[in-house]
């Protein structure tokens, strides 16, 4: 089997594109489809055992992909990684600005070294990949980047150091959108919503309880699968999203629309069928009680 993608084939051939976080979920999907359609794709991520794991899966699909084990919110390891692939492959066409984590706790209960840690991975991390492909290596070549989000528009209840995170990279992206423009690069960003994505099993206790029952928060009735945020990500690198910048596409469903007093409809059968070009995904053990 291949990766199922809506978009043509070669649509990134000859091009490097660098995906933080590549080692699992979203980023792991990501890296798949854009190596299936003919980039060679370089993993970032903490975890080398992961980065590797991902790496051989898409030799074993036909596709090109290489590692390098980073803590992004080290900026000496940062400049160190870039430098290592420009000078391996020359040129970063494209950035995946995806690593980030976070865990679930009530603001008053969050102490300034998580709160920080959070800050760092989703944000300050972020902010030092771009910089550095783009000093390195975008600033005389042009590019585009993605990155990434969440749903954090009516506030992020329950992990309020992440929404504070992203809201400020969403800030990011539309000043990087603008102050890079002229090299010929473009910033945008997504902002999934539920995903059913490896990341939801890393959650416990009354979190964990939750997840099943969120699709009745969604007015499309379900929760989003990691190929249509990689879809998403695809076309924002595409020649297609030529003229957009420091747009955020968000992919939830509907779900940061509205208000809670508005009744949602009950879903019928059949309909808003989701999209998944991805062949090795699998289903979160957390949601599989739920199907």
């Amino acid at each position: 089997m291949a990766y199922d993608s809506i978009f043509r084939p070669g649509l990134f051939a000859g091009q490097t594109i660098l995906v933080t976080g590549g080692g699992s979920g979203i980023g792991r999907c990501t890296a798949h489809e854009l190596a299936a359609l003919g980039a060679h794709v370089v993993l970032v991520g903490r975890k080398a055992e992961k980065l590797e794991k991902t790496a051989g899966e898409i030799g074993e699909d036909g596709g090109s992909a290489s590692w390098h084990a980073c803590d992004i919110r080290d900026e000496d390891q940062v400049k160190a990684m870039v430098a290592a692939v420009v000078a391996e492959r020359g040129t970063i066409h494209q950035l995946v600005n995806n690593a980030g984590g976070q865990y679930p706790a009530p603001l008053a209960s969050i102490n300034q070294k998580g709160f920080e840690t959070v800050v760092r991975t989703n944000l300050v991390g972020g902010f030092l990949v771009a910089r550095e492909v783009f000093n390195q290596s975008m600033s005389k070549t042009g590019g585009g980047i993605v990155n990434m989000l969440a749903d954090m528009w009516g506030g992020m209840p329950g992990m309020g150091h992440s929404g504070a995170a992203r809201a400020g990279m969403e800030n990011f992206t539309r000043t990087a959108a603008v102050e890079w423009a002229h090299a010929g690069v473009r910033v945008n960003a997504v902002a999934p919503g539920w995903i059913a994505s490896s990341g939801m099993d890393t959650y416990e206790g009354a979190f964990r309880a939750v997840i099943p029952t969120l699709r009745e928060s969604v007015p499309l009735k379900r929760i989003g699968t990691e190929s249509e945020v990689s879809a998403a990500i695809v076309f924002l690198l595409s020649p297609g999203a030529a003229f957009v910048n420091g747009a955020t596409l968000r992919i939830d469903g509907g779900a940061s629309l509205g208000g809670r007093a508005f009744p949602l409809g009950k879903a019928k059968p059949g309909q808003h069928q989701p999209y998944n070009g991805f062949h090795r995904a699998f289903l979160p053990d957390v949601l599989k009680d739920a199907e």
